[in-house]
């Protein structure tokens, strides 16, 4: 795949504190096949969006039925999540957020594992050898200090590693954003700094985070180049990380990258999204939903059919079927779990506090059978 990026308006907030996207928009992207990818790699776009909707949809079942704990939604952001991923080369190191599920699939991290994490099992945190993802952030902003420092060791050892690390409109209100960019900046490093600004922060709009016109405009203070794109465009996505990444592996400098984009639902399973945004807001942006623009797409280039949507959709559910069954059917989690991992040597304290928790734990367990 080429390296080309459209250059994109930078705009202002529109009323509605949506960032200016009536104006930001194309109204018919590409026409005819890109000539820069292939019908597989077209094919796989979308089929990886279809697949992190379905698995998003699972997962809000499963929370509602108590069979998982409290889960951040990812429906609307597909196109940033597989365009950012597929962009990136074999070793490069993506940092993410907790609403980055897709994405961290996409790299290697196993469905189940995934799972376990939302399930509240320690085994969700455990990444495979040989993948390249730092484990999931819940903390507003502060994976961003971590992902500059995996940077700056990749330069200090001249490693072909570029480091792309994802956060929303409302880390950018955090200190260790500005941090983050500043030393990036000063020592060049190959990191890409990947903003899904989906409109809110939580309930804050993103006109309510910043004076500036953009997001993207902020690199400039720290001595890089920003690049707003349309983020439910997942070629216009991967084509944004895709060129950042080959300019930061040049040894040309971070890159910060806002993609504009929408949650349709809300920040987490224990957020009421009606006490802040209107349907009429929703109903505007569902109408640019990512798969469904892009499966249109498809079709009028005669890629896509019905006959490929049933096969594909018929995988993806055999696929999270058999992953929520390896996830319910895993071993009972262990009282240890809570203590273990965070001391070389468990302090007696801890210890007496375990041994207390396992008692109670046996002795609920006696009453029950």
């Amino acid at each position: 795949m080429s390296n080309r990026v459209e250059e994109v308006p930078v705009t202002g907030h529109n009323s509605d504190g949506s960032g200016g996207k009536d104006d930001f928009f194309p109204t018919n992207p590409e026409p005819s096949v890109p000539k820069d990818f292939s019908a597989e790699e077209l094919w796989s776009f979308y089929e990886q969006m279809v697949f992190i909707r379905e698995f998003d949809r699972r997962l809000l079942r499963l929370q509602r039925a108590g069979r998982i704990g409290t889960y951040a939604p990812v429906e609307g952001q597909e196109a940033c999540q597989v365009g950012s991923a597929l962009a990136m080369r074999q070793g490069d190191f993506l940092v993410p957020t907790y609403r980055d599920s897709g994405t961290m699939m996409l790299r290697g991290i196993p469905i189940t594992t995934v799972l376990m994490y939302w399930n509240g099992r320690l085994e969700g945190l455990q990444i495979p050898a040989g993948v390249w993802v730092f484990p999931l952030t819940i903390s507003i902003a502060s994976q961003l200090p971590h992902a500059v420092g995996i940077a700056w060791a990749a330069k200090l050892q001249h490693k072909d590693q570029v480091t792309l690390v994802m956060f929303g409109d409302g880390a950018t209100s955090e200190g260790d954003f500005h941090e983050a960019l500043n030393f990036a900046g000063l020592f060049q490093l190959p990191v890409v700094f990947f903003c899904q600004n989906n409109q809110y922060a939580i309930s804050v709009p993103a006109s309510r985070q910043t004076a500036t016109e953009t997001f993207a405009e902020k690199a400039v203070a720290y001595g890089f180049a920003g690049k707003r794109v349309d983020g439910s465009d997942v070629l216009a996505v991967y084509r944004a990380v895709d060129d950042a990444i080959a300019k930061a592996a040049r040894g040309e400098g971070p890159t910060l990258i806002e993609a504009l984009t929408y949650r349709y639902g809300a920040h987490t399973t224990s957020d009421d999204p009606t006490k802040y945004r209107t349907e009429g807001e929703l109903e505007t942006w569902r109408q640019r939903d990512p798969i469904d623009s892009f499966a249109k797409r498809l079709r009028q280039w005669g890629l896509w059919d019905d006959a490929r949507e049933h096969r594909w959709r018929v995988q993806v559910e055999e696929k999270l079927i058999q992953a929520v069954a390896s996830m319910e059917g895993a071993p009972p989690a262990r009282p240890a779990d809570l203590f273990e991992h965070l001391y070389a040597q468990i302090p007696p304290r801890l210890l007496a506090q375990q041994a207390a928790l396992e008692k109670e734990v046996a002795q609920a367990r006696g009453v029950a059978e």
